[in-house]
């Protein structure tokens, strides 16, 4: 774990950038697409825990972005070239542009400096979107992300992130995915080698010391 000095430099406000991925209605809210996931998000805490960070970036100054997967009624422009594109073309509740499930989740607010960026193809709330240029515009250096899932979404977003040349700060209570135990194994073998990985609590310290 890094230490709480290391922490505040690494998250200064004024070069950090808070990402939450997939935190829609139809994906960790009631009526989710994904039933086990939502559960999941909500029972860890996880989505809990976002919102918490979401309300202490709009206090600290902290540039909100929200990654929100969608698709057209029409599908124009969706992948199908993978069991998970052709598995979501069939369930019951569909991401779709402009309805319910892609609205951003109870308890998080969004706040009218947040912005919100949608995608209609991939896997990576980061690849062949806004994020990248939006996140030079506001002089990012340091993205925190959160939200899910652990298993697809957010190893993408954290790898193209570094890829990217940013530092990468990983609450690793604020995500979620299934099943339970894999997330915490996900984290140790895989993210901790590229980002700095850390709690909800150590973020929103260092946010308050600022």
């Amino acid at each position: 774990m890094p230490t709480h000095e290391k922490l505040v430099e690494l998250l200064d406000p004024a070069g950090t950038v808070l990402l939450t991925v997939e935190c829609q209605q139809g994906v960790v809210g009631t009526d989710s697409a994904l039933p086990e996931l939502a559960d999941e998000a909500r029972k860890s805490g996880a989505l809990v825990r976002v919102a918490r960070l979401v309300a202490a970036a709009h206090e600290s100054g902290v540039q909100v972005l929200h990654a929100v997967a969608e698709r057209r009624p029409d599908g124009r422009g969706a992948n199908r070239n993978g069991r998970l594109f052709r598995a979501a073309e069939r369930l019951p509740v569909q991401q779709l542009t402009g309805s319910r499930a892609v609205r951003i989740a109870p308890p998080i607010e969004v706040a009218d400096e947040d912005l919100v960026v949608r995608r209609l193809h991939g896997l990576s709330p980061i690849a062949g979107t806004d994020v990248d240029p939006l996140l030079r515009n506001f002089g990012c250096r340091t993205l925190v992300v959160t939200g899910v899932s652990a298993n697809v979404a957010i190893p993408n977003a954290v790898f193209d992130a570094v890829n990217l040349g940013y530092d990468v700060v990983v609450p690793g209570d604020a995500i979620a995915g299934v099943p339970s135990d894999y997330t915490p194994a996900m984290i140790r073998n895989t993210l901790a080698l590229v980002a700095t990985v850390t709690t909800t609590q150590d973020v929103l310290a260092a946010w308050k010391r600022r």
